[in-house]
């Protein structure tokens, strides 16, 4: 194993130059907490979400084991950077004429591709130290040392972020599937580069300790009862999974539909209840500061979008994920859930368009909406 001073030094202060609050090392073995996974693929827990079920040459899930999906990778790096912003949360909303967007989307960039560019300031830095061995410390860059290997994820690797971030230092999993961190809270985007290292965990008493006692707000909270268990969640009935990632109709289920309540893309109730998120602190980082537009916006705004105006106030937005279909859509359920009569014009408008160009998805929901609200 690669122990360093040096090198543990130079992560960590790539990381807080970059812009990241927490950062740690986890090695590449396979914990316990990945056993599970397999189970809840083929239970069908993912939904429609294909790519949580890749594989690898071998037919084995690639996010089961990260020492098969990487086999060259020693070591993980993980960084963390908060979010939250100073605005309310959605269980503190009481307007029906208006709907509720995720807290991470109010952005006008993409978390991906800000976390990935500050992901790649860390990469940089440990990459110059290996390239770079006379402006370097021994220590760093021993002699003989094999040619270093990175590769950089934001959401998109072989791997459960979760799970390597409780291991490298940066909190612990709570019984809402999200990392939490005592200081921070769980409004945290999660990073990490896979290295060819061999490097030693930063700090000791690895992983954190589980903090959630007897706590189960956010199980108690969930409308839906997406948590089968703690710790265990069902996708299929998660609303952050139903208004982003399910495509065409939402479940004919009048039941789940109702319990979505005016949630337009993503859900932060569990989030929103966790005591651990009380004292959170609200980010300094510019591109994460919300569109005032975004937060709590209103219904009929968001049915009446153009696909032209969604491409062009979301093209660079986390929203784009959910297509303007999708975003109406959702808008129209959360119209059959506010109970205000007021939109029964619009929405029969769209319940009664049969022309051949309007979105089926779209009046069907409508219909549904309709009969909600009559």
């Amino acid at each position: 194993m690669f122990i360093s001073p040096e090198i543990s030094a130079l992560i960590k202060k790539s990381a807080t130059d970059a812009g990241f609050e927490l950062s740690g090392v986890a090695s590449v073995n396979d914990p316990k907490e990945l056993e599970y996974f397999p189970r809840w693929i083929a239970e069908g827990r993912a939904g429609e979400m294909k790519y949580l079920e890749s594989r690898d040459g071998q037919g084995r899930l690639k996010r089961s084991s990260l020492a098969h999906a990487a086999p060259w990778a020693h070591s993980v790096i993980v960084c963390a950077i908060n979010y939250n912003t100073a605005q309310p949360y959605s269980t503190q909303l009481t307007d029906k004429t208006r709907g509720w967007i995720s807290r991470y989307a109010w952005s006008r960039e993409d978390y991906h591709e800000s976390v990935m560019r500050r992901l790649r300031q860390v990469e940089t830095a440990l990459q110059n130290a290996f390239a770079n061995p006379a402006s370097s410390s021994p220590a760093i860059t021993p002699d003989n040392s094999p040619p270093l290997i990175t590769r950089c994820y934001v959401d998109t690797g072989p791997i459960v972020e979760r799970v390597v971030a409780k291991y490298a230092g940066i909190g612990w999993i709570g019984k809402n599937t999200c990392i939490i961190n005592q200081k921070l809270g769980s409004w945290l985007f999660l990073g990490v580069i896979l290295t060819s290292l061999d490097l030693a965990p930063q700090a000791a008493g690895l992983p954190a300790p589980d903090r959630c006692g007897s706590c189960t707000r956010c199980i108690d909270a969930c409308p839906t009862h997406a948590f089968t268990a703690p710790y265990q969640l069902d996708s299929n009935k998660c609303i952050a999974y139903l208004t982003i990632e399910k495509r065409g109709q939402l479940p004919d289920d009048d039941d789940l539909r109702s319990q979505i309540g005016r949630h337009i893309f993503g859900c932060d109730i569990c989030q929103d209840v966790c005591p651990w998120n009380r004292k959170a602190p609200a980010t300094a980082a510019p591109e994460f500061q919300p569109r005032s537009e975004l937060v709590n916006p209103a219904l009929e705004w968001l049915v009446e979008i153009s696909d032209d105006e969604f491409r062009r106030l979301f093209r660079s937005s986390p929203l784009r994920r959910s297509k303007s279909g999708g975003l109406r859509r959702n808008a129209v359920i959360a119209m059959g859930n506010s109970g205000d009569k007021k939109f029964l014009p619009a929405l029969e408008k769209l319940a009664q368009n049969k022309a051949e160009d309007e979105d089926e998805v779209l009046r069907e929901s409508a219909e549904w909406a309709v009969r909600k609200l009559t």
